[in-house]
């Protein structure tokens, strides 16, 4: 059984012409864990609003940390009200822009390093316009905070940047996503863009020879039929009767997990209104080992969103405004942001080699089997141990869309 996750997030800078100047400024040392339950608050903010604004029956995933790393890479080149709101908005108020930096160099390289036995590539990228010239100290940022590389690409060619940045970002998903950028604007300064892939394998597969055919039933009117996978053993699971919700850990091999969250029939609205940071926490700290008998849909997702309305409903107005101050990208020509968007793919698959590598064998107590069936709309979580951060987060609200 593989996993693959993959996600980017793009920002694109436009030139705003005659417009008055503006400026300006920046800050020390952060563990990177300091990160985490800032972009866990942000990431939920993200999922409501989002979900508010969702057709139906729609799949909803995203990389938190992915979107909060590019939106923090631009603040390096921010200044005054537009620096102020994108903080606000990541919950950094309280930091200096150096710790942020320091931090995210910190945690960039942590997880390069605890790739053993998962991949996980995750990074920035600038592109820019072969005519311009960013401020060498938001260059530096990017390179030595944000592991970012530069793109030197011709904006005045829109077919041919799009397609050499497209390349860059297919061959960094491994081909997962293949098509983000489209219409680019001639007159474009620069692209901000961030990529995050994963490919894990569960710690202990799924027998293919277990999968069958299901209804998912994505509403009360809306089934469709799924492959339908089955584990039985002991697995990591909390029932929280309070608010009637399933809870279940899936791990991979090496530091990271897949937490499942199933409300009861008619509890998702309740779960999605109230779940936090803290709801992840005291669920990850209930779970016990006890006998499930897990079901779980394979599927293949894909999920874009504009984010510009969501952004801009969180608080991040003035970069996407002509009044928006990026002087620390460029202190001679005026930037706003004209664009911002999110791609994010989901392949839960089975392979028959991989699968039958791996035999284990469990000893569990004489019991009934709690049975945990994930035949309805499910929220799920891609969450990676050593830096405490949520990778991916969403709903799986129709595994069969594509």
């Amino acid at each position: 059984m593989r996993t693959f996750f993959a996600s980017c997030t793009i920002a694109a800078l436009l030139l705003a012409a005659c417009l008055a100047d503006h400026h300006h400024q920046s800050g020390g040392d952060m563990s990177c864990h300091m990160l985490s339950p800032h972009n866990a608050d942000f990431g939920f903010a993200l999922y409501k609003t989002l979900n508010a604004k969702a057709d139906a029956g729609k799949n909803i995933f995203f990389s938190p940390l992915g979107i909060s790393s590019a939106l923090s890479l631009l603040s390096t080149g921010a200044a005054g009200e537009t620096h102020s709101q994108i903080f606000a908005t990541l919950g950094y108020g309280g930091h200096e822009q150096a710790k942020i930096d320091e931090a995210y160099k910190h945690l960039f390289h942590t997880l390069e390093h605890n790739q053993e036995s998962h991949q996980l590539d995750i990074g920035n990228a600038v592109a820019v316009h072969t005519g311009f010239t960013p401020a060498a100290s938001f260059m530096k940022a990017a390179k030595e905070s944000y592991s970012s590389e530069v793109l030197k690409v011709d904006f005045g060619k829109p077919q041919e940047a799009a397609a050499e940045i497209n390349t860059y970002i297919a061959g960094k998903t491994n081909n997962k996503i293949k098509d983000q950028v489209k219409d680019l604007d001639a007159d474009m300064a620069m692209m901000l863009i961030n990529y995050v892939y994963f490919r894990g394998h569960w710690e202990r597969p799924f027998n293919s020879s277990l999968t069958g055919k299901a209804d998912f039933h994505v509403d009360e009117n809306t089934k469709v039929e799924v492959d339908m996978m089955k584990r039985m053993g002991r697995h990591d699971f909390h029932y929280d009767h309070e608010n009637g919700t399933s809870v279940l850990m899936l791990p991979y091999k090496g530091n990271t997990s897949m937490m499942i969250i199933l409300p009861d029939e008619g509890k998702m609205k309740t779960i999605e209104e109230h779940i936090t940071k803290e709801s992840i926490k005291h669920w990850h700290d209930s779970l016990h080992r006890q006998s499930v008998d897990v079901f779980l849909p394979k599927f293949a997702i894909a999920t874009d969103a504009a984010l510009d309305t969501a952004l801009k409903e969180m608080g991040i107005t003035a970069a996407f405004g002509d009044t928006a101050d990026l002087s620390g990208i460029s202190q001679d020509l005026k930037l706003k942001v004209s664009k911002a968007s999110h791609q994010a793919v989901l392949s839960v698959d089975e392979t028959g080699t991989e699968a039958a590598a791996v035999t284990t064998l469990e000893v569990i107590p004489m019991s009934m089997p709690i049975k945990m069936t994930m035949d309805r709309p499910f929220l799920v979580f891609i969450l990676e141990d050593s830096t405490q951060s949520i990778l991916f987060m969403g709903k799986i609200n129709n595994p069969a869309a594509h």
